[in-house]
């Protein structure tokens, strides 16, 4: 909290800090959309249910990147130290950039289907019974490859349908970069168009080894992972319920899960 103040200080923002909890984000951030601008302090979780909150009511987003890995604020270009990113607000330039969303809910990284979130959920699981972050993550990464089992799900992007049996389904707001050193990252924030990406059917060993051949650029042509892109994507799993990670944080749904992007529709403070 102190380190946020000093930022916002030494910025010479004109801002009220206020400090909730989830179940209080949303209020808060309604509140403070009256005055034009909100600015999120936290990670992609507070980003996101900001960011909604911005888009429902025309506000102004400024982002305070203070979470684990902040990809919003990493794609967006915005700086990682606070104080550098109060700055940012404090300069005041906008750019309209594009959001996704899925059975009414924005997202402004990604939902995701199949192993990441049932290894979030075992991540936080872990974490209720009093085990430390890595320790939670270890045992919830385990038992996640020993739990799993690939997905049924039929897609329909932009019309045309197709079945795919996969670990996972990644749907982003905007494309990924899939391989090398810059994995995870988007390039553009404003293409208008959804991007999904479907890994093949494998064994648990060759589940493992997924990440690292993304990592050293062996994906192509070892793996046949698909990246498709559309502006309205359905995603229809042969579960009737299924865990969904939107922008990080666990949902049960129900199919279908209708996807599409809203070109242009948030107004961030960007450098």
């Amino acid at each position: 909290m102190a380190a946020l103040e000093a930022a916002v200080a030494r910025a010479g923002l004109d801002a009220r800090i206020v400090v909730v909890d989830g179940r209080d984000l949303t209020a808060a951030a309604e509140k403070a959309a009256a005055t034009g601008v909100v600015i999120a302090a936290g990670g992609d979780g507070t980003v996101s249910t900001v960011a909604s909150v911005a888009v429902k009511t025309g506000a102004t987003l400024g982002v305070l990147p203070l979470g684990t890995l902040n990809h919003f604020a990493r794609d967006a270009g915005i700086p990682g130290d606070p104080a550098e990113a109060a700055a940012v607000i404090r300069a005041g330039a906008t750019r309209l950039v594009d959001v996704g969303e899925v059975n009414g809910r924005i997202f402004v990284n990604n939902i995701s289907l199949g192993i990441y979130p049932r290894l979030v959920w075992e991540r936080e699981t872990a974490q209720r019974h009093g085990l430390g972050k890595w320790p939670a993550f270890s045992i919830a990464l385990a038992k996640t490859w020993w739990t799993y089992r690939a997905l049924t799900v039929r897609m329909q992007i932009d019309g045309e349908s197709m079945v795919r049996r996969t670990p996972f389904v990644l749907m982003g707001n905007g494309a990924y970069q899939v391989e090398g050193i810059g994995l995870g990252a988007r390039p553009s924030l404003d293409g208008g168009r959804l991007a999904a990406y479907v890994a093949p059917e494998c064994g648990r060993l060759e589940l493992a080894a997924l990440p690292l051949r993304a990592l050293t650029r062996r994906l192509s042509p070892d793996v046949k992972f698909e990246a498709f892109t559309g502006r309205e994507i359905i995603l229809e799993p042969s579960r009737p319920r299924v865990g969904m990670a939107i922008d990080g944080e666990i949902a049960v749904t129900h199919p279908p899960l209708r996807c599409h992007i809203r070109p242009g529709a948030l107004r961030v403070i960007l450098p």
